[in-house]
């Protein structure tokens, strides 16, 4: 889909979903979740190549979502797909349901691999792209990473592979919402000058404003024509995008919304 107006729509139904499932699990990463919705939307609606009703499909695209915090932003997009019935959202985070905190490919349809651990998933992604080329299919690998996971030793030896391997069919995504669990960023562990670093170590980067979906897309777009090097669109979000009390909040990063905080972001989402 490249209809740019119904992309912002599931956006914000995405979005509401997020915080009522939240709410109901009554924990979990409200600011992770709403800052990659849109990377989500636009890479699971208007890109990659899936079948839900065959998850297994052994020519389907993967994904890896690294940042395995941002779960539930996951889950309401692979459900709007109907990779599972929508009823299940608000099992969230329950014992025996199939969404847990964290995802897990042994419960949920759709999910390639467990993920929460932070710094592996883009050495798992250079994994399915080497086994695509020996298995001679012609798939994308896409990873979704948090900036504040870029701080992890093991993302920048998964760079440096996947660079000598030229692995052209893998494209990273970046959400760079500048905050983490104890603060921003930059007074954690810095991390920029995040372009040259990944420039340096061999990879085509592409800067774009993580809430545009048109540029989404285009960068997208743009990964896939590169034949020699992988990707990484490094999108700049704002922690808790679509809810003014939790945007650029630090103390949203592990809190779910509360009854009375619902009910504003659903207002302000337009749920009602």
């Amino acid at each position: 889909m490249r209809d740019i107006g119904k992309l912002e729509e599931i956006a914000r139904q995405v979005r509401i979903d997020v915080v009522t499932m939240l709410n109901a699990a009554g924990s979990g990463h409200t600011g992770g979740s709403l800052s990659a919705t849109d990377l989500l939307v636009a890479l699971f609606f208007g890109k990659i190549n899936l079948d839900p009703f065959n998850p297994k499909w052994v020519r389907r695209d993967r994904f890896v979502l690294s940042k395995g915090h941002a779960a539930p932003a996951y889950y309401a997009v692979l459900s709007r797909l109907g990779f599972f019935d929508r009823e299940e959202l608000l099992t969230l985070r329950k014992f025996g349901s199939c969404l847990q905190g964290h995802p897990d490919c042994s419960a949920t349809p759709g999910v390639e691999v467990c993920s929460g651990s932070l710094g592996q998933g883009l050495s798992v992604a250079n994994g399915m792209a080497l086994a695509a080329r020996l298995d001679g299919l012609p798939i994308r690998v896409y990873v979704l990473l948090g900036d504040g996971e870029v701080q992890e030793g093991q993302i920048w030896e998964a760079a440096m592979s996947a660079a000598h391997f030229k692995l052209h069919n893998v494209t990273a995504l970046l959400d760079n919402n500048k905050l983490q669990i104890d603060g921003k960023v930059e007074d954690i562990m810095n991390i920029e000058p995040l372009t040259q670093k990944w420039q340096a170590f061999g990879w085509q980067t592409i800067e774009i404003d993580g809430h545009n979906l048109a540029q989404i897309l285009e960068a997208l777009d743009a990964a896939e024509e590169v034949k020699d090097r992988p990707s990484i669109i490094i999108a700049s979000t704002i922690k808790g995008k679509g809810v003014s009390i939790f945007e650029n909040k630090v103390e949203y990063h592990g809190v779910a919304p509360t009854d009375e905080e619902l009910a504003i972001a659903l207002k302000e989402l337009g749920a009602y």
